[in-house]
C-alpha cells in the first residue's frame, strides 16, 4: 500500500502525485490538513526520518509561531506540535508499505518504484 500526506494545494504535493498517477503507481491520498493526523503516525516518521526532518521550519506556520515555542521545540515535544499545525509537517509524507520518504524528489521515487 502507497499513501501519499500532504495538503492538496502545496505545489510539491501536486508534482509528487502528478509523478505517482504518470508513472501509473496506484496510492491513497491523506490530506492531514483536512483529515488531520495522529500523534503515533507523526511518531514513526520521526523515528525513521528524525524529527528535524519531518518538522518544516521553512513555511509560514512555523514562521508565525511565537519564537519562544519555536525554541523550545524538541524531539520530545514536536509531534504534539505537528499535531497541533499539521502544515508544519514537511511534504509530501511518501509511505510505502511503512518506508517513509520524506519530501519530493522524481530521481527518489523513480529508485523507489523500479
Amino acid at each position: 500500500m502507497v499513501t501519499v500526506y500532504g495538503i492538496k494545494n502545496c505545489d510539491t504535493i501536486k508534482k509528487a502525485r502528478n509523478w505517482l498517477t504518470d508513472k501509473g503507481v496506484d496510492y491513497h491520498f491523506h490530506d492531514f490538513r483536512a483529515e488531520g493526523i495522529d500523534a503515533a503516525t507523526i511518531e514513526g516518521w520521526i523515528a525513521q526520518a528524525g524529527w528535524e526532518t519531518v518538522l518544516n521550519r521553512r513555511g509560514t506556520t512555523w514562521r508565525k509561531l511565537d519564537p519562544s515555542i519555536q525554541e523550545s521545540t524538541t524531539r520530545d515535544n514536536v509531534a504534539a506540535l505537528l499535531v497541533e499545525h499539521p502544515a508544519m509537517i514537511k511534504r509530501p509524507v511518501l509511505d510505502v508499505a511503512g518506508a517513509i520518504t520524506i519530501g519530493f524528489k522524481a530521481e527518489h521515487y523513480q529508485s523507489i518504484f523500479n
